[in-house]
């Protein structure tokens, strides 16, 4: 199993800057994202990565290199950000203008996906992990990568409503004993 997962969520976007969901509109980092990303390298410097994933949307691949990994990176589709079908490009508030109440966690996206199908993708990445030996880096998104966390957790998708993920920041989730935790969230 793998001993430590160091989750990256890609720079800013023009898009996660304003709030809209974003999953197959694939657009560049801003400049503060690119600024971001290039921050990153020099966390992540001290650390030897026996794999490294980054999935295939532009954003993702742009933090990678930024953050030099992009030469050792594999790309990974089971890592693309949550399919929010036609809640694509919209914020939160601009979708329960029509639909009251509707949270992606229990919701999903009509069009898109349901917790249940990412949840699903997030465990092919999962079980991939558990079959490392050594550390991993992770460059994706918000939305999967706290599905993804939830997962490790052994929680339902739903619990990564809780773990907030800022763009350009780093997560680290490894083990205590017996137990799976979040060694360290939004560096």
């Amino acid at each position: 199993m793998a001993e430590n997962i160091f989750i990256i969520r890609h720079g800013q976007t023009e898009w996660s800057a304003n709030g809209k969901h974003t999953s197959t509109t694939d657009l560049p980092l801003t400049e503060a994202g690119r600024a971001q990303a290039q921050g990153l390298g020099a966390k992540l410097a001290e650390h030897t990565f026996g794999l490294v994933l980054c999935s295939p949307m532009r954003r993702a691949r742009e933090t990678s290199e930024l953050a030099g990994f992009g030469e050792v990176a594999e790309r990974c589709d089971d890592l693309v950000e949550w399919n929010y079908g036609e809640y694509e490009g919209l914020t939160t508030p601009e979708i329960r203008e029509t639909v009251p109440g509707w949270k992606l966690w229990w919701d999903g996206c009509p069009g898109g996906e349901s917790p249940a199908e990412i949840g699903a993708r997030v465990g092919s990445v999962l079980t991939r992990l558990h079959a490392l030996d050594g550390d991993a880096l992770l460059f994706a998104h918000g939305h999967v990568l706290r599905v993804l966390t939830a997962r490790w957790l052994e929680l339902e998708v739903s619990a990564g409503a809780r773990f907030k993920l800022e763009a350009g920041s780093v997560g680290t989730l490894g083990h205590e004993r017996d137990w799976t935790v979040i060694e360290r969230w939004n560096l």
